[in-house]
């Protein structure tokens, strides 16, 4: 006996049916939709004059940007942390009650 599974793509947006799944992120985060061909288009044209403005971001460069943000996020702390009697070393990790004490200040 022989079984067949068919997957069909359903459009997000109508219940159609769908021509392929579209990849878009925004705010730091990554959504996928099922469009037909003709919202798919619309998606991109909506997009075009932001990407056109804009730079492409890799892995590398991201990667890169993250870690500067925490190297000024970490001597902020150590700053905080000194100017409060605490102690804490120049270089390596910054103990967690102290990042816990920091971050409370932060939103407190």
């Amino acid at each position: 006996m022989v079984r067949k599974t068919v997957v069909e793509l359903v459009d997000d947006l109508d219940g159609s049916r769908a021509d392929e799944t579209v990849e878009f992120g925004i705010d730091g985060s990554v959504y996928q939709i099922d469009l037909s061909a003709d919202h798919a288009e619309d998606l991109r044209s909506v997009f075009e004059a932001y990407v056109r403005a804009g730079r492409k971001v890799t892995d590398r460069s991201r990667r890169r940007t993250r870690a500067r943000s925490e190297r000024t996020d970490t001597r902020a702390v150590r700053e905080w942390a000194r100017s409060r009697g605490i102690q804490v070393s120049e270089r390596g990790r910054i103990p967690q009650h102290v990042l816990d004490a920091y971050h409370g200040r932060q939103t407190g």
